[in-house]
């Protein structure tokens, strides 16, 4: 068992590391692959997009965080990254129908909140128990004692394990400049992110809501179905257009001279 000493200031201090890497790791990936979707962002972005996104993440953090802590031992206000992220997404969906914007504008974001949250979570990891991010009782080898005395499942390391290994396929996707990657890789990190979690959420102590699921586990089946349902929708878009294109030139082709 693993003995990691309780360190508020970590959080802080890892959540900086995280926001200056995902910046960098979003410029370094605009040069090198995503000029085209972060020019696409731009076009289809005014000043509400960003607002909607901000709003929608600000309210669906708080939200959902305070909902489920407010419902453990010791009550209180809290903020959690899947609320954030459903927030958005709500918030951008909303403004993207208003507006009549199509089609995913997420891509230049996928990389810079992969390396948010592969980063971040060791920031959860160090705050210890206070942090309210811990997980259940184990005895299995790799177990970390918190400072109570108490081996536990290291569900930070998880959740970060598993965002690392999507960041990492989703770089060779790139490299290899597969479709899906620059065009739904959006919808293909919202429904990892909640596969990932809501696995994890099975081995954290918070309060159930309906049988063995907490809060989260409802958040991560709403990303999940939204990855799946929009991906397909997308595919089924793209189908369209290109047969739409065909035809015209086939059109074109058949006239008489």
């Amino acid at each position: 068992m693993l003995v990691i000493p309780t360190a508020p200031w970590a959080h802080a201090l890892f959540d900086m590391l995280a926001w200056a890497t995902s910046a960098l790791t979003g410029t370094v990936l605009h040069r090198w692959r995503l000029r085209d979707a972060v020019e696409r962002l731009s076009r289809a972005a005014g000043p509400g997009y960003f607002l909607a996104l901000a709003t929608g993440a600000l309210i669906g953090a708080w939200a959902m965080g305070s909902f489920n802590s407010l419902r453990m031992t010791t009550p209180t206000l809290s903020h959690s990254i899947a609320g954030a992220l459903a927030g958005a997404i709500v918030g951008v969906e909303i403004y993207k129908r208003a507006a009549g914007v199509t089609g995913s504008t997420g891509t230049p974001f996928v990389a810079p909140l992969a390396v948010g949250i592969v980063i971040g979570r060791w920031g959860c990891l160090f705050a210890g128990l206070p942090d309210g991010t811990y997980g259940v009782p184990t005895s299995l080898p790799w177990a970390v004692d918190l400072g109570d005395g108490v081996g536990r499942h290291p569900v930070e390391l998880y959740e970060s394990v598993a965002m690392l290994a999507f960041l990492l396929v989703y770089l060779v996707a790139l490299a290899r400049r597969r479709r899906w990657a620059f065009r739904r890789s959006f919808y293909v990190l919202a429904g990892w992110y909640g596969a990932q979690r809501f696995a994890w959420e099975f081995l954290k102590p918070y309060p159930r809501l309906i049988g063995p699921l907490n809060v989260f586990h409802l958040l991560c089946l709403g990303l999940i179905a939204y990855g799946c349902a929009y991906y397909v929708a997308d595919v089924r878009r793209e189908r369209a257009a290109t047969s739409s294109r065909t035809l015209s030139v086939l059109r074109r082709d058949d006239e008489p001279v």
